[in-house]
């Protein structure tokens, strides 16, 4: 992917809310409303900067990258 999404404003803010919600799973905090709603809102940031995201395989990578860098980076 061309796009650097972890310095994006929906993405530190998907992660402070990751680490404020206490829960342990990304895939978990995605799956439910404050998550999904953060992680729609990088999507749509990422479709602002020229990311394709309509073919599923590549919202799979996108949201896999999404996951594990919120597991790396936002647990801190």
């Amino acid at each position: 992917m061309d796009w650097e999404f972890l310095e994006d404003a929906a993405f530190l803010a998907l992660c402070d809310a990751f680490r404020e919600s206490g829960e342990t799973s990304a895939m978990e905090f995605l799956a439910n409303g404050e998550g999904a709603f953060h992680f729609q809102e990088l999507t749509q940031n990422a479709a602002g900067e020229g990311i394709d995201l309509s073919d599923s395989d590549a919202m799979d990578e996108f949201q896999q990258e999404v996951i594990e860098s919120m597991e790396s980076l936002c647990n801190g």
